[in-house]
């Protein structure tokens, strides 16, 4: 809202500073001498999004705050989808979590009703060897629980992000091979921020004291490049988009922005249905360990200390 009513970058950073410390953060990066692109991408996570977003939009002279704006949205909305997930997951995440205490806590009750539980586990030949099982078993259940909830968490990345980035390229005027280059170059100069170079600077470094994004393209020769950009530097999606705005004869921004909320939904509705298979498989290593190791740990001790304190005839009689 501020850069679409004619406040400086600067200026805003300045405003932003005041209340949010990634802003305060970027603010004085940009008071140091780093470019625009640098400073934001030094933040990280989506920040390095936004800053590809932010050299595309500056290289193609889309309007910023157009651009920025349908892009902060983009983000929100992936963000929103994001917390979605994680509140899906966190119900069947917890319950497996709690579920692996099982043993330990009957462990604790038959000790505590005056068996010695404990004392077989360590002394006795037979309780040794459920101690050692459970454990195992207990070992397993984790790991095969946290890879379970690994598996059901969403790919890291901003779903549409492709098509966001076209969008915001061909907004200023760019030829689909001028806009695929940008792109290209957009996502190599934010990712060169962080590669050391053999002097043991950072292309970060090298960026800000040249004042610049390292291989930036300026408009003028992006336009005029020729069609020499592969069919491969188009991902496949936004080749759809393309292939219909050619055929229906309409802009290919809208498609492309309406593309990329597209695929938004698609990962929030994935996500959903990945947590909710997570909790019918979440049963099965509850089912193999989790269980097993309870009666190994907590079941079995108590029955080997009931027989070691009680005669067996007395019981018959």
């Amino acid at each position: 809202m501020l850069l679409q009513a004619g406040v400086a970058p600067h200026a805003v950073w300045t405003y932003l500073a005041v209340e949010d410390a990634s802003a305060a953060a970027v603010l004085n990066d940009l008071d140091r001498g780093m470019p625009q692109v640098a400073a934001i991408a030094a933040r990280g996570a989506s920040w390095r999004e936004l800053a590809i977003a932010w050299a595309v939009a500056s290289a193609v002279g889309a309007a910023l705050a157009e651009a920025l704006r349908a892009f902060a949205l983009g983000l929100r909305d992936a963000a929103e989808a994001q917390d979605d997930i994680a509140v899906a997951l966190s119900e069947p995440a917890a319950t497996a979590r709690l579920m692996m205490w099982l043993p330990a806590v009957g462990l604790l009750m038959g000790a505590g009703l005056g068996f010695d539980t404990l004392g077989i586990l360590v002394t006795d030949p037979r309780g040794l060897t459920c101690l050692v099982l459970g454990l195992l078993l207990i070992v397993t259940a984790r790991l095969w629980t946290r890879r379970l909830i690994s598996r059901a968490r969403p790919a890291p990345g901003l779903p549409g992000i492709d098509a966001e980035l076209f969008a915001i390229a061909l907004s200023g005027g760019a030829s689909i091979d001028a806009a695929a280059e940008h792109v290209r170059r957009a996502r190599l100069a934010v990712a060169a921020l962080d590669m050391p170079t053999i002097t043991g600077r950072t292309r970060a470094a090298g960026a800000a004291a040249a004042g610049r994004v390292p291989d930036a393209p300026t408009a003028a020769a992006a336009r005029a490049r020729g069609p020499d950009i592969p069919a491969e530097a188009i991902p496949a999606d936004v080749r759809g988009v393309l292939a219909l705005s050619r055929a229906a004869g309409v802009p290919a921004v809208e498609l492309l922005r309406a593309e990329s909320a597209g695929a938004r939904h698609r990962a929030r509705v994935e996500g959903r249905l990945r947590a909710s298979k997570l909790s019918t498989r979440l049963l099965l290593p509850l089912g193999i360990c989790t269980l097993p190791s309870f009666l190994l740990l907590a079941v079995a001790p108590l029955v080997l200390s009931i027989l070691g304190t009680t005669h067996l005839p007395a019981l018959l009689e």
